[in-house]
């Protein structure tokens, strides 16, 4: 098992797909993953009504939010929404980003960086009708893009892809080739764009 962890924020209404290809991929790659909920109960309730338990309460991730490389935002409406208006999240990705560490967020949650002031001079993308509210120097419409260590990806379907992308970025590409060969998945890499 790698010694990077990664926490994977859950606000009531994420997307369940997102989220759970997000922690099982990961998983699967020996990353430790910790799901962190972003509500008063740790049974969070996806945007189709899926109840997934979270490992941890926000709260306990704030004192302890520097042993993860990576931070992790699922879309949904209203999850991304939820994310991006709490206060102790945004302060939490800002941190994230001064430390040098990655950022990643799918679907509807750049909204979470552009809330933050992460988009700027950043390309990205989003799940489409959401780019009017980013800031994004340059929006692309590529599955995955990262830009230094702010990574987006489109929405559902390209939440695979997102995850083999992350699991690339912290463990390797021998180690997403083995996940996605096993899980019978064409590599695609003309639409991952990086800078």
């Amino acid at each position: 098992m790698t010694d990077k962890k990664v926490a994977v924020l859950m606000a009531s209404g994420f997307e369940e797909v997102e989220t759970l290809s997000i922690v099982d991929f990961l998983r699967r790659a020996d990353i430790s993953v910790d799901m962190i909920a972003v509500s008063d109960d740790l049974k969070v309730v996806g945007s189709h009504n899926i109840p997934i338990y979270a490992d941890f309460f926000l709260d306990e991730l704030e004192t302890n939010s520097n042993q993860y490389e990576m931070i992790v935002l699922p879309g949904g409406l209203p999850g991304a929404t939820n994310l991006r208006d709490n206060e102790i999240v945004i302060n939490l990705i800002k941190n994230q980003v001064k430390q040098e560490r990655y950022v990643a967020a799918i679907c509807a949650a750049p909204i979470v960086l552009a809330r933050a002031g992460l988009c700027q001079n950043k390309r990205g993308t989003s799940y489409p009708g959401f780019e009017k509210e980013l800031d994004f120097d340059q929006y692309l419409e590529e599955l995955v893009v990262q830009d230094d260590k702010i990574i987006t990806s489109r929405g559902p379907a390209t939440a695979i892809y997102f995850a083999l992308h992350l699991i690339e970025v912290l463990a390797g590409k021998e180690k997403r080739d083995e996940i996605a060969n096993g899980l019978l998945i064409p590599l695609l890499e003309e639409n991952i764009k990086e800078s």
